[in-house]
């Protein structure tokens, strides 16, 4: 039989044990979160009817969709959280308490060009809250007030929440008499830290038929910075001329002065008018995430507010809002700048119970009650020497060998290794798994360190 060579596809990440379980503490921090402030877990299925993904129609989704037939069955393979959250919205509307609450941590494809830091299969973590109808301007604030808790018990401090609201864009444009222009406008704008003011200014001129004095317009607009309450002043000179850019404005002062009643600092969240968001279903606030000291990644969490997510599948108005991570990319990143916490625990279990000989039953007893007193714990069956025991132990990177030989059984106790600094202590079973819990809470860090 010939051997194939194992390989795995470009775009596709494996992670071996110790990085898997620092992307699994990950994972670990977002539910607690998510949890935390009332929102349900959702799973939907993985491949959908290619009809109900496509609704939206054409365009790069239909490009990038994993797409084919299984019998007289047109199937595709997710490519984002919102539409197959949309559909179940839809399709379960009448079962659901509104505002409907809702989390999901789930693998999403795309069938572009895998590159660095871009994957046709990744995580994405996303959370939404859906109204019937209404949806207060709260949700809009309580939201980035999530992601800032998330990011915190990641370990992170340097990054910033960067906060907009389209109407106040789309008011803007109704001023300058381009309102039939704007979601042009607004994809364009949203390429400012890509490209720079420069290159921007050309396309706005060249591709969207812009007037030198409109381009220069937009950009100085979109240029106004300063402290929170300095860019809402500024914005206040442009009130009065347009009711929708009017909304907008106090929509945005509404979401900065309950994101610091949600206890945000103004560090990790800014009023920047740059930010639009490229999709057109966006009509409220928008976010975006960006990491301090590592500007090159670009926006690692965004989102914003829409105000019909299920028109395609219900005639009912379904407004909402949600924020997105890109968890993939995010974990590849932060590993790549060296920010992953090395020292963070990544072994598949607290304690490895080493039998020295005899009958197996005493160890699997100890076993049994360290696990009993909330450790994980494994116990090692092979029979093997001594060496090769605490070789694999030290392979699996385990925080403690518990050794039992006929010495420790007769004294009814085990033998505690610490592996990081070698010492080793004769203790009960009880004191052994007291003294394990407490140095394991001690070197429980951060899962990101910033540098």
């Amino acid at each position: 039989m010939d051997i194939i060579k194992p390989r795995t596809l470009s775009g596709f990440m494996e992670l071996l044990p110790g990085k898997q379980a620092q992307f699994e503490r990950m994972l670990e921090i977002l539910r607690k979160t998510y949890a935390s402030y009332g929102f349900a877990a959702l799973d939907t299925p993985v491949i959908e009817d290619a009809q109900i993904l496509l609704a939206k129609g054409g365009g790069e989704t239909e490009k990038q969709i994993y797409r084919f037939q299984k019998g007289d069955s047109d199937l595709a393979l997710r490519f984002d959280l919102t539409v197959p959250l949309a559909k179940y919205v839809a399709l379960h509307c009448n079962d659901l308490a509104f505002p409907f609450r809702r989390y999901q941590i789930s693998k999403v494809y795309r069938g572009e060009r895998a590159q660095r830091g871009r994957f046709r299969e990744f995580y994405q973590a996303d959370i939404d809250i859906i109204g019937d109808g209404k949806l207060d301007v709260l949700n809009e604030a309580e939201i980035p007030a999530i992601i800032y808790k998330v990011f915190q018990g990641f370990g992170l401090t340097r990054f910033q929440i960067r906060v907009n609201n389209r109407k106040i864009l789309n008011g803007f444009y109704a001023m300058l008499e381009l309102s039939e222009k704007s979601g042009e406008i607004m994809r364009t704008v949203d390429k400012l830290d890509k490209i720079g003011a420069e290159k921007v200014k050309a396309i706005l001129m060249d591709d969207c038929a812009l007037t030198q004095a409109q381009a220069d317009e937009i950009l100085r607009f979109i240029a106004i910075t300063g402290t929170n309450s300095e860019v809402l002043a500024a914005l206040e000179g442009y009130a009065g001329r347009n009711e929708i850019f009017d909304l907008g404005l106090a929509e945005l002062k509404a979401v900065t002065a309950n994101l610091a009643a949600f206890g945000v600092p103004e560090a990790n969240f800014a009023v920047d008018l740059t930010i639009a968001r490229g999709l057109d279903y966006y009509t409220g606030t928008v976010y975006e995430t960006t990491l301090l000291d590592h500007p090159e990644i670009g926006s690692v969490c965004s989102g914003g507010r829409y105000d019909n997510l299920a028109g395609y599948y219900i005639e009912k108005q379904l407004p909402g809002v949600g924020i997105s991570i890109g968890l993939t990319r995010l974990f590849y990143v932060l590993d790549e700048q060296g920010l992953l916490n090395v020292d963070l625990p990544s072994a598949p279990c607290d304690a490895l119970v080493l039998p020295m000989g005899g009958e197996p039953g005493p160890a699997i007893a100890l076993a049994e009650s360290l696990r009993s007193a909330g450790l994980r714990v494994q116990l090692y069956g092979e029979q093997k020497k001594f060496k090769q025991k605490m070789a694999y132990a030290d392979k699996l990177g385990v925080p403690f060998a518990v050794l039992l030989g006929e010495d420790e059984i007769a004294e009814g106790v085990c033998s505690v290794k610490n592996m990081k600094t070698g010492e080793q202590s004769k203790l009960t079973p009880q004191q052994a798994a007291e003294y394990i819990r407490k140095e394991l809470a001690e070197n429980n860090g951060p899962v990101i360190l910033e540098k």
